[in-house]
């Protein structure tokens, strides 16, 4: 075999085993959500849905309740995930898991999307408006460049 068609990509024949896909209850991530339950339902993969806990702050010591917080926020996201798929059930069938990474968004994507082995990384657009100046979680996970990111608007 040559150099040049060793590298060739096969058409058809293979997609992403896992798709992960973060979550944090925003409009923008449940329709990524929604995206990736469909990609992954057409490519039979995996969908991991990930939500990232973010890790104490200061407000934390100051006796602000952000661990309760933020595991009520998980609980609540599984159970709409488990909703939705409950009203697909029969029409789409989509296997997935829940995962709760702790640490800032990016950090626990990137930490999730490694120990998961994804294939490909579904995020939703970043609707907070300094994103634009820094760089949202999106454009942090492309420029990684470690998997194929899908970002939806």
């Amino acid at each position: 075999m040559t150099e040049q068609h060793a590298h060739q990509f096969e058409r058809g024949t293979d997609g992403p085993k896992l798709i992960v896909v973060g979550v944090d209850g925003s409009d923008s991530s449940m329709r990524a959500a929604a995206y990736a339950a469909g990609l992954a339902r057409r490519q039979r993969a995996l969908l991991a849905v990930v939500y990232v806990q973010p890790v104490m702050t200061a407000g934390a010591a100051l006796g602000a309740p952000v661990a309760e917080t933020t595991d009520e926020i998980a609980e609540d996201l599984v159970q709409q995930i488990r909703e939705a798929a409950e009203r697909l059930k029969g029409i789409f069938e989509v296997r997935w898991e829940f995962h709760t990474f702790r640490g800032d968004p990016y950090n626990g994507l990137v930490r999730a999307a490694d120990e998961l082995k994804a294939d490909a990384v579904v995020v939703g657009a970043s609707e907070q408006a300094g994103h634009r100046i820094i760089g949202s979680v999106a454009i942090r996970l492309l420029k990684a460049g470690r998997w194929p990111v899908t970002v939806v608007p």
